[in-house]
């Protein structure tokens, strides 16, 4: 295997001592460790970041990072950031200046813009293109954001992904169901790669404990449903406090919600009284698992929408189900059901909180043994599959077609 040059685009792309997201410092490791030298092109500002970078280049845990700078455009509901992808895009072109010729150009944005000048250069260096993609837009601007389709922005946004699947030399998405979009929404009959999201065994090799603070707060005697992650109205949490206020006769059960986000203030206002509702701030991501392992279930749920039938890739899923234990799943994502193909919990309606009580109900009513048997079914699976120097080894195989 000849090693490659690899060039990662992804305005969003971030490290653990930055803020989200994570996927591509995981990736690039793993492609390090298998001989290539790896780069991430990404933003010097994003709304996920909780520390800018100080320099324009970085290494960092062996992958180089180039920070584009960009536009400080404030939360992720800023008119600006539209602007801020546009300057993305056009210091794409520049990139020959910082970099040395690539083998393999990854283009993975959000908003398609940067797969043109990423394509130009494709064809200037002779490169392996590939686009990935991690969320549909701008169909998710039209089914979750309310925008028409006929709005000139989304068509423009809609051109540039049909270019990208077109131009392409290959498709990657961490998306199961992703090439029924394609062929049904827009009549595009090609091929494409299924490589989702994971764990990094590195990080799951430096778990932090948690601080006293928070271990204190956390009783000792209660069976603990809890959720860890972006508090967001996305994530159906909502629907999670109704199925407490269901379930607060039984004094055994308790709904823990850990993290922070835009939802979150209204959560504690409309549920400041329930009495099996605990909220606690987020928390550092080496310290994930040592709150996972108190809980006796996990939930994890989104909105019923239409689009997450093309499949799901949360990251904190395979964080649930590497910690062994039982799933409560909320996500309405089509046939591919990974909680179902691992017989790791139980699968219940999105956004219904008498389903997801009934689910809660079901786990909690099995006996201990049960539920560690289901807990062993989820992190084996996670071991076989979706850990990220396999996930790496997949891309490594299509880099060398």
């Amino acid at each position: 295997m000849k090693p490659k040059n690899i060039w990662i685009i992804n305005e969003y792309a971030g490290t653990p001592y930055h803020g989200m997201e994570f996927r591509h410092y995981y990736l690039g490791k793993e492609l390090v460790k298998l001989g290539n030298s790896v780069t991430v092109v990404s933003s010097s500002y994003s709304h996920l970041f909780k520390n800018l970078p100080k320099q324009k280049k970085e290494n960092i845990d062996g992958v180089d990072y180039l920070w584009l700078p960009t536009l400080n455009y404030g939360t992720s509901h800023d008119k600006r950031r539209v602007l801020k992808w546009f300057i993305f895009m056009f210091k794409v072109f520049f990139l020959p200046l910082s970099l040395r010729r690539p083998d393999v150009i990854i283009v993975s944005p959000m908003a398609p813009f940067p797969i043109f000048p990423a394509w130009i250069l494709s064809k200037i260096y002779k490169a392996k293109l590939i686009y990935e993609v991690k969320d549909i837009w701008p169909l998710s601007l039209v089914e979750l954001g309310g925008f028409k389709p006929s709005h000139p922005f989304i068509k423009l946004m809609a051109w540039f992904e049909r270019f990208a699947l077109l131009k392409s030399n290959v498709i990657v998405s961490n998306l199961q169901n992703y090439g029924e979009h394609m062929q049904k929404d827009l009549g595009i009959d090609r091929d494409f790669e299924w490589i989702s999201n994971g764990v990094d065994l590195d990080e799951l090799s430096q778990i932090e404990p948690l601080d006293e603070n928070i271990k204190q707060v956390m009783p000792k005697d209660k069976f603990i449903v809890g959720y860890t992650g972006t508090v967001g109205v996305a994530n159906a949490l909502e629907s999670f406090c109704e199925a407490a206020k269901l379930l607060e006769q039984n004094k055994e059960i308790l709904f823990v919600i850990v993290g922070d986000g835009q939802e979150k203030q209204n959560l504690m206002k409309r549920y400041l009284n329930a009495v099996n509702i605990l909220f606690i701030d987020s928390i550092p991501k080496k310290q994930v698992q040592s709150m996972l392992g108190l809980f006796d279930a996990c939930y994890i749920g989104l909105q019923k929408e239409n689009l997450f039938k093309y499949g799901v890739s949360p990251n904190k899923l395979y964080d649930y189900m590497y910690s062994a234990k039982p799933v409560v799943y909320a996500i309405d994502s089509g046939e591919n059901n990974i909680v179902k193909t691992a017989k790791c919990g139980v699968s219940v309606e999105a956004q219904d909180a008498a389903s997801i009580a009934d689910g809660i109900k079901k786990i909690y009513a099995m006996k201990t043994q049960e539920r560690e048997q289901i807990g062993e079914n989820a992190k084996q699976y996670i071991l076989q599959y979706f850990t990220y120097d396999k996930l790496a080894q997949k891309y490594q195989n299509l880099m060398e077609k």
